[in-house]
């Protein structure tokens, strides 16, 4: 309440601003990070061509005219199989109730396939009419477009459609300015130059894990998971970062650590410039492999990430 109070009274009498929460639901690789990373202005959220790369739900912050937008990056909705994913689909669902615009953002590519079927059908059973966001028209011939949008509006109830590509910023603008009109007058609940409220120890655990993805091969990335250590602010103002890579076999952890320790070296070093480029600072990221059978069940690995562990 202090951050609000303090930031209306920034802003001029009569100045009238708006803010409001966005949440941003879909099948998994849909898009929703590349999203809200567009529009943050910075990287908030991890992106990875390999699907259900997002864990939690990550907050994207940015004005468009005088209008403060808050981004509710969830994890992409499927059919859950192991306790984590029925941990992240939850958290996708539960992203719904505190949003004043909810946005169902679907692959145009991929087109309407039996996930977002099912995403449609929980909306409708639960009477929420959404912004209908095609993405990635720029990997779709436009007649194939305009009939998977009205294939998708037959189905569902949505206020609005749009067609966008996140990655070119194609009509993108357009989005963001119906957002901008249709959220709540209020103040705004952040300051002007906040992206995310995501502690900087966590974003840089996600960064470290999205190497992770990029690097390593087959399905190895779902059997793994990055907590942070240490988030030391030194003397000389530089920051000494330490995580833990945790897997499931011994196996794994030879497979993460490479030959040599090669592959650790990449992905640390990787990470690091990241993170140097993201945060303006100069990082000494320590990477530390452990095995943890069956951590996948264990309450403690849901904690940090704000997961419910008997969802």
């Amino acid at each position: 309440m202090d951050k609000m109070a303090d930031k209306s009274s920034e802003q001029s009498v009569g100045n009238i601003t708006r803010a409001g929460f966005v949440s941003l639901i879909g099948a998994p690789n849909a898009g929703k990070s590349t999203i809200t990373n567009n529009f943050a202005g910075s990287k908030v959220s991890i992106v990875s061509p390999k699907a259900q790369t997002t864990r939690t739900i990550v907050k994207g912050i940015g004005i468009y005219n005088k209008t403060q937008i808050i981004f509710l990056d969830t994890p992409g909705i499927f059919k859950p199989k192991r306790r984590l994913d029925r941990a992240m689909v939850a958290s996708a669902w539960g992203g719904l109730k505190d949003a004043d615009i909810v946005v169902l953002v679907v692959d145009a590519k991929r087109g309407f396939d039996d996930e977002t079927k099912a995403i449609v059908e929980k909306l409708n059973q639960d009477k929420i009419e959404a912004v209908l966001v095609l993405n990635k028209v720029d990997l779709i011939r436009k007649e194939n477009l305009l009939s998977l949008s009205a294939a998708l509006n037959q189905t569902g109830k949505f206020k609005e459609t749009f067609m966008i590509s996140a990655l070119t910023g194609e009509n993108i603008d357009d989005f963001y300015r119906y957002l901008a009109d249709n959220l709540p007058e209020s103040p705004w609940y952040y300051p002007e130059d906040q992206m995310s409220d995501m502690p900087l120890k966590l974003l840089a655990a996600e960064v470290v894990r999205e190497k992770l993805f990029l690097y390593l091969r087959q399905e190895l990335p779902y059997s793994l998971t990055v907590e942070p250590e240490l988030w030391l602010r030194r003397d000389d103002g530089s920051v000494r970062a330490e995580m833990t890579i945790y897997v499931e076999r011994d196996n794994q952890k030879i497979i993460v650590l490479g030959k040599g320790g090669s592959m650790i070296k990449k992905i640390g070093q990787a990470a690091r410039r990241e993170l140097e480029e993201m945060l303006e600072d100069r990082i000494h990221l320590f990477l530390f492999v452990k095995v943890r059978e069956n951590w996948i069940n264990d309450p403690a690995r849901y904690n940090p990430w704000g997961l419910n562990f008997n969802s």
